[in-house]
């Protein structure tokens, strides 16, 4: 590995690590520069997913205050994504890289229609009956991040714009907390999915590489959360779509 290809895989971490903490898609960074490298696809993804662990600990770090005395909806989702990062990970081994290409688009595109929609969808519901809130949003959430945790462990691009559509569509909690919560469960997915790799790839996963997006993505971590908690609920919103345009445009006319 040159020291030019090293700075520049240590400067994407930095940069996805960033990105994720705030909305998710750093991925959009690291696995392309990997593949510019010459990484092959499947080590490229298996080695990016082992680095970002780092990014995700730190972000979640940072937001610890939004944080506070979420144990309660933690205990419910988390669990969830865990399973979902388990079977992902396993059908990134088993399936053709194409297997997800035609879904992954519309998945990033409802994750942003919920994102724009949160707030009346929340009103809405409210007004209605604030029981059926706790009836059906918290089963449907759920299942919900079930699959989001199956998509992350796949591939995990825009995994976060897909988890705050869904949480923002779905909870009545302030923006930021739910950005708190994104970051919990796309560390977890990001882990597991990381363990998993680690425990039925090893010789997929490219050290030096990882080891560099791991040192990056730590720094980006604690920048993403740094500045990501100063944004108001409207500019955190703007940057979350503009974050899914881009995720869209690249996964459809950049494949």
């Amino acid at each position: 590995m040159s020291a030019v290809e090293a700075l520049c895989i240590l400067l994407a971490g930095v940069a996805a690590g960033t990105i994720n903490t705030i909305v998710g898609s750093g991925t959009l960074i690291t696995f392309p520069t990997l593949l510019f490298f010459g990484y092959p696809p499947v080590v490229a993804n298996v080695s990016n997913t082992v680095g970002l662990v780092a990014g995700g600990v730190t972000g979640v770090h940072g937001y610890r205050r939004e944080l506070r005395g979420s144990l309660g909806t933690l205990r419910r989702l988390v669990p969830m994504s865990f399973l979902g990062a388990v079977i992902g990970a396993l059908l990134l081994l088993v399936l053709p890289p194409e297997a997800f290409e035609a879904i992954v688009p519309a998945l990033i595109a409802l994750g942003l229609l919920l994102v724009i929609l949160g707030p009346r969808l929340q009103a809405a519901a409210g007004a209605r009956h604030s029981d059926a809130i706790v009836a059906w949003h918290q089963p449907v959430m759920m299942a919900g991040v079930l699959v989001a945790g199956v998509y992350g462990g796949y591939f995990g691009a825009a995994q976060g714009v897909i988890l705050i559509g869904l949480l923002s569509a779905l909870s009545a909690e302030p923006l930021q907390r739910l950005n708190g919560y994104k970051n919990v469960l796309g560390t977890v997915v990001n882990a597991v999915a990381a363990i998993t790799f680690m425990a039925v790839a090893w010789d997929q996963i490219d050290w030096p590489a990882a080891g560099l997006i791991a040192v990056g993505a730590l720094a980006g971590g604690y920048l993403g959360s740094t500045f990501g908690r100063r944004l108001p609920p409207s500019a955190l919103r703007a940057f979350i779509i503009v974050i899914g345009v881009v995720a869209i445009t690249r996964m459809v006319w950049f494949p």
